[in-house]
């Protein structure tokens, strides 16, 4: 049996830029791509925290350190710029890789800087 994990994610990041004529895809500074886990062309997740609205769409690069989260095509409908997104990634694994799975977990600025990384989620109850 395989389960789906968060593979890594994007904390809480501003949506630099939203563009319906562009093809497809979120652009994303190629430093926060790295350091969560995504690679180009890989599917992700979009939680937009501002509205509510969740997308799928793949990753494509952005010049590493411009900060840029640009969501594009049809998904630019969905986010605008100044929204707050979480930008997750999932992967299949086995049971046996599963248990011992630990996510790259990105922790950004107002500026799509990067404050902290980690490899756990915060309990709030």
């Amino acid at each position: 049996m395989q389960r789906i994990m968060l593979k890594g994610k994007i904390h809480r990041a501003v949506v630099t830029d939203s563009n319906p004529d562009y093809e497809g895809s979120v652009a994303i500074d190629q430093a926060l791509m790295e350091a969560s886990g995504i690679s180009a062309f890989e599917q992700v997740h979009i939680y937009n925290v501002t509205n509510g609205r969740r997308l799928i769409t793949y990753a494509i690069e952005a010049p590493r350190g411009s900060g840029t989260i640009s969501v594009n095509g049809a998904a630019a409908r969905l986010a605008e710029s100044g929204d707050l997104v979480i930008i997750a990634c999932y992967a299949a694994l086995d049971e046996h890789e599963a248990l011992g799975h630990v996510p790259a977990l990105v922790y950004v600025d107002s500026t799509n800087n990067i404050k902290s990384l980690s490899g756990a989620i915060a309990n709030k109850v």
